[in-house]
């Protein structure tokens, strides 16, 4: 009778399993006549996600995690690689990063040239069998700045921000009512939807946002579709209390409040039609022109948790190519939750070259940054620049500097500002990020659809 052989280690030649010879390399057999050699078995690989989106010259562009594993065997003995591109414009096998030991390998890509490909990444094993997954990746073009931007993933839409602290932010999106917690680049690590909370079915076209003590306040738009459409969800005003910071950070809702487009249409008019509300709201009118009803900017005023400033997209005062921006106090925004109707303040209007305000940010040091863009829709084209205010009425602003407008999308909302570097994001909604005509926010896959976010010196 031959000896049974169990668990031996062999390294080459035959061993005898059951009494039958078999060639083995580097593994452990195991003796039995119903039990496969594990060196037989075939491993396995899992992408998550399996789309995934970057761009030409990117930094911190998200990466995906390789999940490999075989059946009885070591994980830390497979080997992942990139073995083909559907097209090698795009990204090439050589572009492809793979790091890490064990089960989870992080895949990275460093992308040559704009456009959708197909990476093939394979898992060998050492008894040379293999498997493999498809990473459907799309690339968007370089961009300015490049060193100090980070893409936001999972919505395209990025339009109102509230730093979060250790480099998380909130961001709004105006196409979704989804709030979403970001880590500085990459998928969102935890979202919240209120719209049921607040009593909305439709999208609420979120534009602004302003943190007083542990309560954000989000309002949209309060305007029209691009149609002209009536749409009242747009006109809601909620509220959320924040608790804890960076990845700890969580909100719950608050309150809602619904009447502050008709409150500020009623002032309007009990002052004689100054600004043009009712007109500029009424059914059929476009929202983004330059006598149109449009709110894309909220922030406090100075030494206030009452009084906060609505800052207008729409409209110019007057309502002409030079006009004025235009800011509306409401000096009761603490009760309006509560059911109060809003009240007001004495408006103020500032020269901000012949834009209008899209966002308005009060830093840590006290001044007020005002992102100033055009009224218009035509966002790729028109100019945008950065302003510096006391937050005083009366007080002109400075100009800090005109923001690149040669690649795609909006600069829409102001994150914070620190050590004189201001964070803004801009919404790439839509952008046809990756030539093929599409809107970014019509792209079928979430990780495909981001924004950009930039920093920006504001001295």
């Amino acid at each position: 009778m031959q000896p049974q052989l169990i668990g031996r280690l062999v390294t080459t030649g035959a061993v005898l399993v059951a009494g039958v010879a078999v060639s083995a390399s580097a593994s452990a057999v195991s003796s039995g006549p119903t039990t496969a050699p594990t060196s037989a078995s075939t491993p396995t690989i899992a992408l998550s996600p399996a789309y995934a989106s970057g761009a030409v010259g990117g930094v911190g562009d998200p990466a995906v995690t390789a999940t490999v594993a075989q059946s009885g065997g070591d994980a830390s003995l497979l080997t992942v690689t990139a073995t083909a591109s559907s097209k090698t414009s795009v990204a090439t096998t050589a572009d492809v990063t793979v790091t890490g030991t064990g089960g989870a390998r992080r895949i990275a890509v460093a992308p040559r040239g704009r456009g959708y490909a197909n990476l093939t990444i394979k898992v060998t094993a050492p008894n040379g069998r293999s498997a493999t997954a498809t990473l459907h990746y799309a690339a968007s073009a370089a961009v300015q700045d490049a060193a100090n931007t980070r893409y936001l993933t999972g919505a395209s839409d990025s339009s109102a921000a509230i730093d979060a602290g250790n480099g998380y932010l909130i961001v709004a999106d105006d196409e979704t009512n989804v709030l979403r917690l970001y880590n500085t680049a990459g998928a969102p690590v935890r979202t919240w939807d209120f719209s049921g909370s607040a009593g909305v079915g439709d999208e609420m076209d979120l534009e602004a946002a302003a943190r007083t003590g542990n309560t954000i306040y989000w309002t949209g738009s309060m305007g029209n579709s691009k149609d002209g459409d009536l749409r009242p969800d747009r006109a809601v005003l909620f509220t959320t209390t924040i608790t804890g910071t960076g990845a700890g950070t969580q909100l719950a809702y608050a309150g809602v409040y619904k009447g502050l487009r008709a409150d500020l249409i009623a002032w309007d008019k009990a002052n004689g039609n100054r600004y043009g509300f009712a007109a500029g709201a009424a059914s059929g009118e476009i929202p983004k022109s330059i006598d149109g009803f449009n709110a894309e900017g909220l922030e406090f005023a100075p030494g206030s948790g009452t009084t906060a400033y609505v800052g207008f997209r729409a409209p110019l005062v007057p309502p002409s190519a030079g006009g004025r921006a235009l800011i509306v106090p409401v000096t009761n925004m603490d009760r309006l939750t509560g059911g109060t109707h809003a009240t007001f303040g004495t408006p103020i209007t500032m020269d901000l070259g012949g834009l209008s305000v899209r966002d308005i940010r009060q830093t840590s040091a006290g001044r007020y940054l005002i992102l100033a863009g055009s009224w218009a829709a035509d966002d790729n084209s028109d100019p945008y620049a950065l302003y510096s205010w006391s937050g005083v009425a009366g007080q002109a602003p400075a100009l800090v500097r005109s923001l690149p407008t040669a690649d795609a999308g909006a600069w829409e909302a102001i994150v914070a500002e620190t050590g004189g570097q201001v964070r803004l994001l801009a919404d790439c909604g839509a952008a046809d990020l990756y030539g093929d005509g599409s809107d970014a926010k019509d792209l079928s896959h979430p990780e495909w659809q981001k924004s950009r976010a930039v920093w920006f010196t504001a001295n």
